[in-house]
């Protein structure tokens, strides 16, 4: 199942949110807003390209192991207001070339796989594909944030063809599993979208911060039952990039 976050790529609502992003000093150049709209529209080709190839995966496990490793997937592009407050953090120019330069995550799929083999599993056998470049890897399953946070974040590069010929164009990718996914959610709306006190905030993140422990001890369990009952292949490598590049 593949839930979007995000409308298709429209050119005259694409034009709309350019022009009421911000005052005039914090929008894309009206002369860009163009070159803006195609560059949307290769982002999200990208996008369903990766989506479709984790699609064709899924499905091959499905036949070859009798288990789908793929819960959902969730795709977004960023919005316009969030690439125009990226750059800015970054004190880049609000240009096409700082997005394609600087912004590698414009694009993003979160996989939402079933036990932490199938994360490694999927991401690897999507990294070996002959027409995709792998631009960073960040482990945050084998070296959790502090705050207990986990999940495999991977850029790839892969092509769009288009008249113009192929745009190689990155997508962030975080494969996590559903345990994992469901602790995120709850940690992110603690931190963004709570107007809890100090106290209660400090107590409820170091209870998450156990829970997550406890989350990782259970899931190792049950990965372990899994194993012993299904022929699906061990997850135990972490992509490796080609190329090191990226930002935060």
């Amino acid at each position: 199942m593949i839930l979007d976050r995000h409308d298709r790529i429209n050119s005259s609502e694409m034009q709309a949110r350019l022009e009421s992003a911000g005052t005039s000093d914090r929008r894309i150049p009206v002369e860009q807003t163009s070159d803006f709209i195609d560059l949307m529209q290769i982002y999200e080709g990208a996008m369903y390209e990766i989506s479709t190839k984790l699609e064709i995966l899924d499905d091959e496990f499905q036949v070859r192991f009798s288990h789908d490793p793929i819960h959902h997937m969730e795709r977004r592009l960023k919005s316009v207001s969030s690439i125009i407050g990226k750059l800015e953090r970054k004190g880049l120019p609000l240009t096409t070339e700082s997005i394609k330069d600087h912004l590698f995550d414009v694009a993003g799929i979160r996989v939402i796989c079933n036990y932490r083999d199938d994360v490694y599993s999927v991401s690897r056998y999507l990294s070996a594909q002959s027409d995709i470049q792998v631009l960073r890897v960040k482990d945050y399953i084998r070296n959790p944030k502090q705050n207990g946070y986990r999940s495999l974040h991977v850029i790839y590069a892969v092509p769009v063809f288009l008249s113009t010929g192929a745009h190689y164009t990155p997508v962030e990718v975080q494969f996590r599993t559903i345990a994992m996914d469901y602790w995120a959610s709850l940690e992110h709306a603690l931190r963004y979208k709570s107007n809890l006190p100090d106290a209660k905030l400090a107590e409820h993140s170091q209870t998450l911060l156990d829970c997550a422990r406890s989350l990782q001890n259970v899931e190792a369990q049950m990965q372990s039952i899994h194993r012993d009952i299904n022929g699906a292949p061990r997850g135990d490598e972490t992509p490796r990039p080609g190329l090191e590049r990226g930002d935060d």
